[in-house]
């Protein structure tokens, strides 16, 4: 069986861009003389147009097709008699022009794209409800500053060390803002769909493997501006914590299964009482009633995020000056100052090392639980700095007693 032409393919799937997108605009056509002028034939007839004019021409050809459907379809909107001045339907005409031209070239790229405007034109009814009635004003706010701080802000700052020792560097720092943000719209989203006594422990427990850390003092902050929330804020703080247990059983399997196996009793110990504790409050969220409060507000605090990135920012600072004035002598030094910041990094420095057979696996276990425990001291640090102490009196306890069930793994073991 001969193959077919390219040629003859590639104006297949143009004409099934047209066909495709055709269908979704014909059934919004409507009837009588103020229907919309594009239906099912005009759409997949600019697809081919799109198509034959970048085969006889090339790309001036096409851009001459594109400019004449333009042409059109501003005279039709023209000369429209509809209510609604919507431009959708001119628009589409135009880019499925565009998208049958590009059919010539890249033709998977032209069809996936062509699948999501026809998405895009179908979900017109519930996007106009999403965002006239589900969304709030400060919601689109925050999201728009969201936005910002991803794409303006974190692109222009410098990627590099700075300040006294180094120890700062804006772009990692920035990046932590918008992971307290991107945590805070996490619960908010949750407790939208699923209220308070659900969404808060499970947006902890999930944002738990973006940064414990973050997780802690983004529900101290909930519990302080909302009190009634005091309970499933602290279930969220503790139950992100068994996220950095698996998070840390994951990594050091990737890294090095004989480090895995040394820590194996004392990260099985620390998340049992993770799970333990969460649960215990989990439990008593999910029977309180939490009041109904209205979480059409904010999505996170840009001042939280500030807050916590300056303090963590202090927290490397000083852990590098130790590491300047006393020396980092060893594995275990070294592990002890990283791990104020971030255990997993220093989990995977010490796990290639007994990869790489400098130190042995069993050796290997004791810098790795050095870390585990300055990053709690951190997590209590936050707790009440964040919380406050109705909130960190319920928080310590379980992290203390995680690290504390750890350690004794480590020792029966």
């Amino acid at each position: 069986m001969p193959d077919l032409d390219p040629v003859i393919l590639r104006l297949a799937v143009a004409l099934g861009i047209g066909l495709m997108i055709g269908t979704e605009r014909e059934r919004r056509k409507g009837e009588g003389p103020d229907r919309s002028p594009a239906g099912l034939r005009t759409f997949a007839l600019a697809s081919l147009t799109g198509a034959i004019g970048f085969i006889v021409g090339g790309a001036p050809l096409l851009a001459v097709a594109i400019g004449g459907i333009f042409a059109l379809t501003a005279l039709a909107y023209w000369r429209g008699h509809d209510a609604d001045p919507g431009l959708t339907t001119e628009i589409a005409l135009s880019a499925t022009t565009l998208l049958g031209g590009l059919a010539m070239t890249q033709p998977g790229l032209a069809a996936g794209i062509a699948v999501a405007v026809t998405i895009l034109l179908s979900a017109r009814s519930a996007l106009h409800q999403f965002v006239r009635s589900v969304l709030s004003e400060d919601e689109v706010r925050d999201a728009l500053i969201f936005a910002a701080a991803t794409l303006i802000i974190l692109p222009v700052l410098p990627d590099q060390a700075i300040g006294p020792f180094g120890a700062l560097n804006p772009h990692a720092i920035w990046i932590i803002v918008i992971l307290v943000m991107a945590i805070g719209g996490l619960g908010h989203v949750a407790v939208r769909f699923l209220g308070a006594r659900f969404g808060l422990p499970i947006a902890g427990l999930a944002s738990g493997f973006i940064s414990s850390i973050a997780t802690i003092g983004v529900m101290g902050a909930r519990a302080i501006k909302e009190p009634e929330r005091l309970g499933p804020a602290a279930a969220g703080a503790v139950l992100s914590t068994v996220a950095t247990i698996i998070q840390m059983v994951l990594l050091l399997a990737a890294t090095n299964i004989a480090t895995l196996r040394a820590l194996s009793i004392p990260l099985a110990c620390a998340g049992a009482a993770a799970i333990l504790y969460g649960s215990i409050f989990a439990i008593q969220a999910l029977h309180a009633d939490s009041g109904d409060v209205d979480e059409r507000g904010h999505a996170f605090s840009l001042k939280t995020a500030l807050v916590f990135a300056a303090m963590l920012s202090a927290v490397l600072l000083a852990s590098k000056a130790m590491n300047e004035w006393f020396g980092a002598a060893g594995v275990i030094a070294a592990a002890a100052v990283a791990g104020f910041a971030d255990t997993h990094s220093a989990a995977i420095s010490v796990a290639t090392l007994a990869g790489a057979g400098k130190i042995s696996a069993p050796d290997a276990a004791l810098p790795i639980l050095i870390a585990i425990s300055t990053n709690t001291i951190t997590k209590l640090v936050v707790s009440i700095a964040a919380g406050g102490w109705a909130f960190s009196l319920r928080v310590i306890p379980g992290l203390i007693l995680v690290i504390l069930a750890a350690w004794a793994g480590w020792a029966w073991a």
